[in-house]
């Protein structure tokens, strides 16, 4: 292969994932992370249908995966009183497997820190490509020329930003955000709603989840205290057991607050730039982003190997596989789902909770998105090809 330095932006779940079939072709990657280190916990993400447990599988870790299922409880929806509403399935929210993202980030990071370069704590300010590379600087570190970078940095993706343009011309807010709190055990299990605004317990394991109605916040995403604040503002009079969970605010081991909102692009490369997982296709909550993430570096990864390292050819490739598989994430909106707007809405999903024949053809709907992708054996392939 030629352009074999690859630089890429992301350490949570996209970046390793597509380090670990790059440096199996053969590249040698380097991946850049804003946070000092890897970021532990955070929500459950989970994967489903063939095609996502088919890469899971020839990665060697979909066992290793299960072993770490969070899934697979069913919740109570209740009232303020406390009273069950409605219960909440495990399969609708668990797929067919299910594990903390940081749990996650952790076995992609520990099969691909001996083969590739991880730095902590920085982040790229300026990409100019030239004729047979992209030279790259940093806030920290020295400037380095890469064969190609790639975004895997989330939908706020600052690769994006430099090479693309502005997020505000690929980002569109929906009215909602969210929050995840590590407020410690004891808190038990449930899911209450008022209007525009959600709560829910998932147990001693998990982060207390926040969804919430509201115009844009103008707020840095880095700083934990203004974020506690937004928060305890959002639910300020919220019935249940809400002001005993915010009484914990203050305490919280790990707190994230973020918009929902979707990304919309016409293209996943520009030159020798390209994107990958939320960066390109995200869809905050939208309950397809860690698949597609896995997915997506397979085939990026796959199609690159294929062409010998031609990048315009792998892009297109690439594009091109993953375009129809990824149209599912520019259709949910799943804080108007979680947090409906009024009482009629909230009872209306609590109702559809409730026949069974409903959830059924939803689960199947979904199932037909995940495995919508044919994939190709890319290991097979490039070793076929490489023997000719």
């Amino acid at each position: 292969m030629k352009n074999t330095t690859v630089l890429i932006s992301g350490a949570s779940i996209a970046g390793p994932a597509l380090a670990y079939w790059l440096t199996r072709y053969g590249c040698a990657v380097t991946v850049v992370e804003r946070a000092p280190s890897l970021r532990p916990g955070g929500q459950a993400v989970d994967f489903k249908g063939e095609a996502q447990l088919s890469v899971l599988r020839r990665m060697g870790i979909l066992e290793e995966v299960r072993r770490h299922q969070t899934g697979g409880t069913d919740q109570d929806i209740v009232d303020a009183e406390g009273r069950r509403l409605a219960v909440l399935p495990g399969e609708f929210t668990g797929g067919d497997v299910e594990i903390l993202r940081g749990d996650l980030s952790a076995l992609l990071y520990e099969r691909t820190a001996g083969r590739c370069e991880y730095v902590f704590g920085d982040s790229i300010t300026s990409l100019t490509e030239t004729a047979d590379g992209v030279h790259v600087t940093f806030e920290r570190g020295a400037p380095r020329t890469f064969d190609l970078v790639v975004g895997a940095d989330g939908i706020h993706s600052n690769v994006r930003r430099l090479a693309f343009g502005p997020e505000s011309d690929y980002v569109r807010f929906l009215g909602y955000h969210y929050a995840l709190a590590d407020l410690g055990a004891g808190l038990g299990t449930g899911m209450y709603n008022e209007p525009g605004r959600m709560v829910s317990l998932g147990g001693p394991s998990s982060p207390v989840f926040f969804v919430f109605a509201s115009p844009p916040i103008d707020y840095d995403r880095y700083d934990v205290e203004a974020q506690r604040r937004i928060l305890a503002d959002a639910y300020r009079g919220a019935g249940w057991r809400v002001p005993e969970i915010l009484t914990r605010l203050p305490h919280a081991r790990e707190l994230y607050l973020d918009s929902i909102s979707r990304v919309h692009i016409d293209r996943y490369a520009s030159g020798r730039v390209v994107l990958l997982g939320d960066a390109a296709y995200g869809n905050t909550l939208g309950g397809f982003g860690t698949g597609l993430a896995v997915v997506g570096a397979y085939v990026l990864a796959g199609e690159l190997a294929l062409a010998g390292g031609d990048h315009r050819a792998g892009f297109r490739g690439y594009e091109e596989l993953l375009r129809g598989y990824a149209k599912v994430t520019g259709k949910g909106d799943a804080g108007g789902f979680l947090a409906p707007a009024t009482r009629g809405r909230i009872r209306m999903r609590n109702w559809m909770f409730q026949r069974r024949f409903l959830l059924t053809l939803m689960l199947k709907l979904t199932d037909r998105f995940a495995t919508d992708i044919e994939l190709k054996d890319y290991p097979s392939l490039v070793a076929a090809s490489a023997a000719r």
